[in-house]
């Protein structure tokens, strides 16, 4: 939260400047919480983007960030987020549009171009495919990985399992499986303890039977 009454006043002007310049681009802006926030219409993403970066009452010259968010429930089910930072005026605004699996978003990276990795990432986390991208593939994981992995439908373990063979002499995809069952523990296991605490004894265990 900003406690600086003077950046809070700013941003309130700027947001104001903001729904007078992008009008037809802006769904809101509006300070939340000490922070500016503008929801902008998805085609309009470039633009409004260039317009922060090149006004003199802006100058958000820096692209700190772009991610995205999963809100599986929704029919947009993303929000992709971009934090801009502005050196001149010391200030930071948030930047968001929503998008779908079929929806694609406008790449930013012929602004910034710090978001052609940005949003290489996200289209392998999320699936969300940015139009006119230069080179739109996965970052993180390989290129024969299925699915994305930070979906929040995404399962845990994931669909497959990588390692080495020895006989191949290649590394191998092969279907998850877990090898042990977690809900059959032995007597070791540290959530029910020994069975027989008087035959299998550990360091420490004889404070147990110690009277008082």
């Amino acid at each position: 939260m900003i406690a600086d009454p003077d950046q809070a006043s700013a941003l309130s002007d700027l947001a104001e400047i903001l729904g007078l310049s992008l009008a037809d681009d802006i769904i809101e802006a509006a300070v939340i919480d000490g922070a500016l926030t503008v929801a902008v219409q998805r085609p309009s993403i470039t633009k409004v983007l260039k317009f922060l970066r090149d006004d003199t009452n802006c100058q958000f010259t820096q692209l700190v960030d772009l991610c995205a968010v999963d809100f599986p429930e929704r029919e947009e089910r993303f929000d992709i987020v971009y934090h801009l930072l502005s050196m001149n005026h010391n200030l930071r605004i948030r930047v968001k549009v929503t998008a779908s699996e079929e929806a694609a978003v406008p790449t930013a990276s012929k602004v910034f171009s710090c978001a052609n990795w940005f949003e290489r990432e996200v289209w392998d986390m999320y699936g969300v495919f940015f139009s006119d991208h230069p080179d739109l593939r996965r970052i993180l994981t390989d290129y024969g990985f299925d699915g994305h992995a930070q979906r929040k439908d995404f399962p845990l373990t994931g669909y497959v399992e990588v390692r080495y063979d020895e006989e191949q002499k290649r590394v191998v995809y092969e279907p998850v499986k877990l090898t042990q069952d977690f809900r059959s523990f032995d007597f070791m296991s540290p959530w029910e303890g020994a069975e027989h605490a008087h035959q299998q004894m550990l360091p420490g265990d004889e404070k147990a039977f110690q009277d008082g």
